[in-house]
């Protein structure tokens, strides 16, 4: 559903030195930069911007907002959360399940320098399918696909017996 989200920062070469570290613990890099003013980071394609704010004030994180990673592991939320807290985050919530969002839920929160709220989050693989099954077609789709193809059929048959009587 989503493209890209961006994040204000005041020094955006500082921020980097952050989020260098913080999202190289769960495999992502810079993949695009216009410095002084903006850098994305992503497995390939730019996902996630830190910037300059576009109306040229000052920059300030975003009340009830914060921006969940995919990490690949316990382990990498984990690695997330150090890299984090080294690099000069304050802890929002440490490496841990989080039964409340989902029984497969696994993740970490920090605030980086700027009060931007992050998240790195692990789900199992008995959760994505899980997930998986939950958006899977009704059965009553195919059922109904099963009444036009039997009416198509019928169809058919009533052309190929009409064709042959008039053969007589």
């Amino acid at each position: 559903m989503l493209h890209h989200v961006s994040i204000g920062v005041s020094d955006v070469p500082k921020a980097c030195e952050f989020y260098d570290a913080v999202l190289a613990a769960l495999g992502y890099r810079r993949v695009m930069e216009f410095l002084p003013y903006a850098v994305a980071y992503g497995e390939a394609a730019p996902q996630f911007w830190v910037q300059l704010p576009h109306d040229q004030q000052a920059a300030g994180a975003g009340n009830g907002s914060h921006v969940g990673f995919t990490a690949a592991s316990q382990r990498a939320v984990e690695a997330f959360h150090a890299a984090a807290l080294k690099a000069g985050a304050k802890d929002e919530g440490a490496p841990g399940p989080r039964p409340d969002y989902s029984p497969n839920y696994y993740g970490a929160f920090v605030r980086d320098p700027y009060g931007n709220k992050i998240e790195a989050v692990f789900f199992s693989i008995d959760q994505k399918k899980a997930q998986a099954k939950s958006r899977a077609k009704p059965k009553r789709k195919a059922k109904a696909s099963n009444r036009k193809n039997a009416t198509t059929r019928k169809t058919v048959a009533g052309r190929q017996a009409r064709s042959r009587a008039r053969k007589r």
